[in-house]
């Protein structure tokens, strides 16, 4: 059974998580907090990224997944106020929050591939394992830019923008972006029905435009 919200709840959530993140962002600009800021406006733009989807792409997505990638970057965005640092399970959650949407993203948009093109085939135990290993690719991607970016602000003495704490911290982070994926992969896939069919559809639409 597919987890379906109301759309007017959904949007009404959406809505006010968004406002929540406005807020943060408000506040980092008073504190001339720049980890804040920065975190806070890339979460904000994030938020309005369903709606891109559908205006200029044509992919709508339900309720359910607005809410999920508005929750997933205002729980981010919440942490940088200082939770990261006062509570020892909130790095935990939103790992494995981000780590659904990235594994979220990898199988909707390699499914869709799957079913538009005619040579590729994808048994579903290779999706199950290409979910986990391109989640865990992206999440030890993330896990560099973050060492990088500690080494810049410490380099330049400023207030690093992401958090990293050392080699045991990204050891765990991984544990939990798999935890994520997992979940996806178990779970997930029959929510993601309608974005892969509107990425499908999308594919398919672009081949026919293309001029013959």
């Amino acid at each position: 059974m597919r987890w379906r919200l109301p759309p007017n709840v959904g949007s009404l959530a959406a809505g006010g998580m968004r406002l929540a993140i406005a807020g943060i962002l408000g506040v980092g600009l008073a504190t001339l907090n720049a980890s804040i800021v920065i975190n806070a406006a890339g979460a904000l733009a994030i938020t309005y990224l369903p709606a891109f989807l559908s205006r200029d792409w044509g992919i709508r997505l339900s309720p359910s997944l607005t809410l999920w990638v508005t929750a997933a970057v205002l729980l981010h965005a919440l942490g940088m106020l200082g939770l990261y640092d006062d509570l020892w399970w909130y790095d935990h959650l939103t790992h494995t929050l981000s780590a659904m949407l990235v594994a979220a993203v990898g199988y909707a948009a390699t499914r869709a591939v799957d079913e538009y093109s005619d040579a590729v085939y994808l048994p579903h135990r290779f999706l199950f394992v290409f979910i986990l290993t391109f989640t865990l690719a992206v999440g030890v991607l993330w896990e560099v830019l973050e060492f990088f970016t500690r080494l810049a602000a410490d380099y330049f003495g400023i207030e690093a923008v992401l958090v990293q704490y050392g080699l045991s911290d990204t050891i765990v982070d991984l544990v939990f972006d798999t935890v994520g994926a997992l979940i996806v992969a178990l779970f997930g896939t029959k929510t993601l029905s309608g974005v892969v069919d509107a990425l499908h559809q999308r594919l398919e639409d672009a081949r026919t435009e293309r001029p013959q």
